[in-house]
């Protein structure tokens, strides 16, 4: 097997702003408009999740009307 074409496997990514608890009366009214308040707060470090293992810490930044993440820490690995 050559190498190379390891570096070709997708890995699903995803960027956690936070979290928080709803009890759940509120979890099943949950609809469009509906607006949840995180316990993180604005400006706060966001973490880089690579199948399900943290593996970065960084900034939300906007691209071209898009959202990004700017690495400001890579997690120790292993």
């Amino acid at each position: 097997m050559k190498l190379g074409k390891i570096n070709d496997v997708m890995v699903p990514v995803e960027v956690l702003l936070g979290g928080t608890s709803l009890r759940l009366e509120d979890f099943s009214a949950i609809g469009p408009g509906t607006i949840i308040e995180l316990k993180s707060f604005a400006g706060e470090p966001v973490d880089l999740v690579a199948s399900g293992k943290n593996i970065a810490k960084g900034e939300v930044v906007v691209i071209d009307e898009k959202f990004g993440i700017r690495i400001t820490e890579v997690l120790r690995k292993g």
